[in-house]
């Protein structure tokens, strides 16, 4: 109860913060606005204590202190005008918000529901998005509870957590203050995913020539998934592959729909074989909002980033009130999702060049770069360039996942873009023609995101550059769906037109609905009955910050659902941190092979239990010299756990 009783005084708070400091402001942007800074602050005001206190339920109420002081500060440098009123456009908004943000915000609540934690028969099951990272989100949610930041990575004791963690350490908010698990996950995620769709409409309304162009982009954002779908159509009557080749062309007629909706990652939108299709435009909410945490988080900010800066650079007016907030706002980004505060900066830089080429103002730019630098800074040298220094974070490659390894294109250049985005890519290049000011200036600030993610990959994973891809496409698709709209008018008095129209329908969005409905119908079993035992047993009777020798499964229900910290985790999240884990694993598979002979593990990793399970025993544990040397203090279905003496 006390969760949503904060929730909402801090939404609220924002509310009122955002009423006095942007009263001109339509009602339905403020409202947005004021929700989105509620849920900023909820994140970082008490991430901001913690670094003082124990994260604890009483430091969750303790940052309501600083909330109120920030509250006052917002009235007492109002602005005095008189806020705007609901008008004829405003209710224009209100529909598309209705028709289009809210099925979105259902759509994204029912897959919160089915991906996270979800109960049957004792056991917890998850989706196939979220089966890979939810395990390293739930560790950091469950770790944090006790403990002060900066802490270290639970998985990777020694080392601190320079992941974004804001999104996960929200969750940890709720934690403490009653929720449990699943609920702690599932309520921010849905009302970040409402912020998400509802910020989109409204910035589309904003950018966009009209309401019918601002619903379209909106859509070719979130149903994106290109042309795909036409290899599993292609000689549709004859079977031309088997499982795990040109496996999407397997079957034939509903066996390949079949396939899509049950296959792993046999979706047109993603597909597992990327040697044989190269289809890597990934439905932006099936893979990246449900599973992404700190991609939603970065996102449900970065919107009312754009927002308030192209509403300003629409106007030509630059209120200092609204510049404060975009630079606050915008500086908070680095700890929430890094890559938003990277596409954010970039697009910034092509939009300031624009202004200084066309003798537009400069000195608000300054401003805000100034705010968001002086609030991004410490978090980028405490913790984003401790973590992202390796030769492997930053480095050249050309045309970004079609050159893997910079080894040389799979796909022409051009149609690697047609095949994945599909006809919005063809629409966005013919509004590259058009003779329209506006869209030349917002095409400055998006094609710097483009052209620097072209060249330049920032991680280990060649493919998290789509991070920055899917900021280009969030401002391109808007002046590509006004010429879709544009085109279509010209069309009119042709008696195909309505046919024309379903057919363009259906090339732009079935490959992303057929991945949104591979999605919906997914399940797996994440942890299984022992698992979630063993996690009660771990929470209820180890100290809160103990650790643990385990195997280096992603799946570790002594991390994920208990938070206690383990030696080391999986390289599928670590070494795409940048880290090497070599030591530690073959010290531990040493350990469980050899336990008298390497007796001096748990001490040299301050270890108090050793874990037993099916993936130690695959290791080739000797159990019966463990059991020998530590008392076993927990004994059930597969687990064994072991105290380590003086642990």
């Amino acid at each position: 109860m006390m969760a949503f009783v904060l929730l909402f005084v801090y939404l609220g708070a924002g509310v009122f913060i955002i009423r006095f400091l942007l009263p001109r402001q339509n009602p339905l942007a403020r409202a947005w606005l004021g929700l989105a800074t509620g849920l900023f602050l909820m994140m970082w005001l008490p991430a901001l204590l913690a670094f003082l206190l124990p994260f604890t339920a009483a430091l969750q109420y303790l940052s309501l202190i600083p909330l109120a002081g920030l509250s006052l500060l917002a009235y007492l440098v109002r602005d005095n005008a008189q806020a705007a009123k609901f008008s004829e456009e405003e209710r224009k908004t209100a529909c598309l918000l209705l028709f289009i943000a809210l099925p979105l915000t259902l759509l994204g609540a029912y897959l919160q529901h089915t991906h996270i934690l979800r109960p049957q028969g004792g056991a917890l099951y998850t989706g196939q998005a979220t089966y890979g990272d939810l395990p390293l989100h739930l560790s950091i949610i469950t770790s944090l509870p006790g403990k002060t930041l900066p802490m270290d990575y639970s998985i990777l004791p020694g080392v601190r957590l320079g992941y974004p963690f804001l999104a996960n350490s929200l969750s940890s908010s709720f934690l403490v203050l009653g929720l449990s698990l699943r609920w702690a996950v599932i309520v921010p995620g849905v009302l970040m995913m409402g912020l998400v769709f509802s910020g989109a409409v409204i910035l589309a309304r904003r950018v966009c020539k009209t309401p019918a162009a601002a619903a379209l982009a909106v859509l070719l954002v979130f149903i994106n998934g290109g042309l795909g779908f036409l290899y599993a159509t292609d000689l549709i009557g004859q079977s031309l592959g088997g499982a795990g080749n040109n496996q999407l062309q397997q079957g034939v007629w509903l066996e390949r729909l079949s396939n899509i909706l049950q296959g792993w990652y046999q979706t047109p939108a993603n597909h597992a074989e990327f040697h044989q299709y190269n289809l890597r435009w990934s439905n932006i909410i099936a893979d990246m909002l449900v599973p992404q945490r700190t991609f939603l988080a970065g996102w449900a900010f970065l919107l009312p980033c754009l927002y308030l800066l192209l509403d300003m650079m629409k106007q030509d007016r630059w209120p200092r009130r609204q510049v404060v907030v975009l630079g606050v706002l915008a500086g908070g980004l680095p700890l929430t999702h890094t890559h938003s505060f990277l596409a954010l900066g970039m697009a910034s830089a092509g939009f300031l060049l624009y202004d200084l080429l066309h003798k537009k103002a400069w000195k608000p730019w300054l401003a805000f770069a100034g705010i968001a630098v002086a609030l991004a800074l410490p978090q980028l040298l405490a913790f984003t360039f401790t973590q992202s220094s390796g030769e492997n974070f930053l480095r050249f490659q050309f045309n970004w996942v079609n050159n893997p390894g910079g080894h040389g294109l799979r796909d022409l250049y051009l149609w690697f873009y047609v095949k994945n985005i599909g006809l919005p890519f063809l629409l966005l290049v013919f509004a590259l023609f058009e003779k329209n000011a506006w869209q030349r200036r917002l095409f400055s600030g998006a094609f710097v995101i483009f052209i620097v993610a072209e060249f330049i990959l920032f991680q280990p994973n060649e493919y998290d550059n789509n991070k920055l891809f899917y900021v280009w496409w969030l401002l391109c698709a808007m002046p590509a769906a006004d010429y879709a709209i544009t085109l279509f008018g010209k069309l009119k008095g042709l008696r195909a037109r309505p046919v024309i129209a379903v057919m363009a329908v259906v090339v732009m969005f079935l490959t992303g609905a057929l991945a949104l409905t591979r999605e919906a119908v997914s399940n797996f079993q994440m942890l299984s009955v022992d698992d979630v035992k063993l996690a009660d047993f771990v929470k209820d009777e180890t100290p809160e910050h103990s650790r643990f020798i385990t195997g280096t499964q992603h799946i570790n229900p002594v991390s994920s659902l208990a938070g206690r910290d383990i030696v080391v985790g999986p390289d599928l999240w670590l070494y795409y941190h940048g880290f090497d884990t070599w030591e530690r694993q073959n010290d531990l598979r040493a350990f469980y092979q050899a336990p008298r002979d390497y007796a001096d593990m748990p001490q040299k990793y301050e270890a108090d239990y050793i874990l037993l399970g099916p993936h130690e025993r695959m290791l080739g544990a000797n159990e019966t010299e463990l059991a020998q040397m530590y008392e076993t203090v927990y004994e059930a279905d597969n687990y064994r756990v072991f105290a380590v003496p003086g642990g």
